[in-house]
């Protein structure tokens, strides 16, 4: 495989507590160019895993084998250190209501330990580049579970031209996954002006988080994910 793509540059932690996940992981990555790092959890209580010193990275591979609450501690403390983290998960047969979960709290791809075989070094760039690696159909009942929970509203083909030029460029750093402090220093205004305009966003497209409004977009966009 040719490593002169790029792919030297991204940087990847596997997190699980099981060191034959781990190897695994690493088996399935070791010829992908990426930057692996690989941190044992020695601890699957929530309390430690919200406060657990996790090693900075592009995409964070975090194996869901553990109890609901304490993987959401483990992606919390994620997303808590490193805003622009972005978070795969890979479990045994994930159910819709455990994707919506994992997708509620930001994770941008899933995958069963079978598909990760055929699909980890494939997800992972396109995950770090800001897209979303999750079954079609997952992704799509996801979405209507957001649109028929914001009192009625649709999207409507026209909502973005709606916009203004600031609340554009705002939905445009949302959808980057910079943070508010990110977005204000690129557009040179208050991080308080940004979340003013995402107030805004968040009650045009009828939607409670910017979680939701930016799979919305991405399933108005088209945006590519696995089939």
């Amino acid at each position: 495989m040719s490593k002169g793509n790029g792919k030297q540059s991204l940087k990847v932690c596997l997190l699980s507590p099981h060191p034959m996940v781990l190897s695994e992981f690493q088996r399935l990555l070791e010829d992908s160019g990426f930057q692996i790092t690989s941190k044992q959890l020695d601890s699957m209580l929530a309390p430690d895993l919200r406060n657990l010193d996790v090693p900075r990275a592009a995409v964070y591979v975090v194996d869901a084998h553990a109890a609901r609450q304490a993987t959401g501690a483990l992606l919390g403390n994620i997303l808590d250190r490193y805003a622009n983290a972005r978070m795969m998960v890979v479990g045994d047969k994930l159910d819709e209501s455990e994707s919506y979960t994992l997708l509620r709290q930001g994770v941008k791809g899933i995958l069963t330990y079978s598909e990760a075989r055929e699909q980890l070094e494939h997800a992972l760039p396109q995950v770090a580049a800001g897209g979303i690696w999750v079954p079609r159909p997952v992704l799509s009942r996801f979405v209507d579970s957001i649109l028929s929970t914001s009192q009625g509203r649709r999207l409507k083909p026209d909502s973005v031209s709606e916009l203004s030029r600031r609340e554009q460029e705002v939905l445009t750093g949302l959808l980057e996954n910079l943070s508010n402090k990110e977005v204000a220093e690129r557009l040179n205004i208050s991080e308080r002006t940004v979340k003013f305009h995402v107030s805004n966003l968040l009650q045009k497209f009828g939607v409670r988080r910017r979680a939701d409004l930016i799979l919305l977009c991405y399933q108005h966009r088209g945006v590519t994910v696995n089939v």
